[in-house]
């Protein structure tokens, strides 16, 4: 099993997270998203990342990766098993993506200077979602999941974008000091992901 995967990437971040949570031992192999090797380019026709081999299946979508090692992968479960829930939770992660996933974007895409309003959106936005962030241990669950494998990587990102979190958002800073600490989230950061320092989050006023 082979992850192709950028350095710096949120998409593959969250991948690699999850292949840590779960102690499967893929390699992980760094692509240059501007200049690509040739057998990757073979591999998926669309050239992004990140994209994953398992014998002859190759997957290049971060949140089908991610269900697909949680299904061939079982133990531990990073999803509800009834389909309700499931669905459920699916819904949460795509939202994720709609909406802080689309700010983040648009700060990385503008530049610190230029994404003022994005910046403001975004750390309002997780100003309203405080009450979630503190009624279960984990995002709207007890037990770590697929959902906190999306979101993490966003908070930890957050101090590098000059984002501060105020302390009416303590439940969130709680929330991150928790999933920061697990093992499997330091061995999921590359060495470049390690130098965001996102536990400024934990420190900010």
């Amino acid at each position: 099993m082979i992850l192709f995967s950028s350095r710096t990437g949120i998409y593959c971040h969250r991948v690699r997270l999850v292949l840590a949570e779960k102690g499967i031992g893929a390699e992980i192999v760094y692509v240059d998203p501007e200049d690509p090797p040739e057998d990757f380019v073979e591999l998926n026709p669309y050239g992004n990342l990140p994209s994953m081999v398992d014998r002859d299946l190759v997957l290049y979508n971060s949140r089908i990766i991610m269900e697909y090692l949680d299904e061939r992968f079982p133990h531990p479960p990073l999803h509800p098993m009834d389909p309700v829930s499931k669905a459920q939770a699916r819904l949460v992660v795509y939202r994720l993506k709609q909406d802080w996933y689309a700010l983040l974007e648009e700060i990385e895409r503008l530049g610190d200077k230029k994404s003022a309003k994005a910046k403001k959106r975004l750390r309002e936005s997780l100003v309203s979602a405080v009450s979630i962030f503190g009624a279960k241990t984990y995002f709207m669950s007890d037990e770590f999941s697929l959902i906190d494998c999306a979101l993490a990587p966003l908070l930890w990102r957050l101090p590098s974008h000059g984002i501060e979190l105020s302390k009416q958002t303590e439940p969130v800073r709680a929330y991150a000091k928790r999933v920061f600490g697990r093992p499997s989230f330091r061995e999921s950061l590359s060495e470049e992901e390690s130098d965001f320092a996102g536990n400024g989050l934990l420190l900010s006023a």
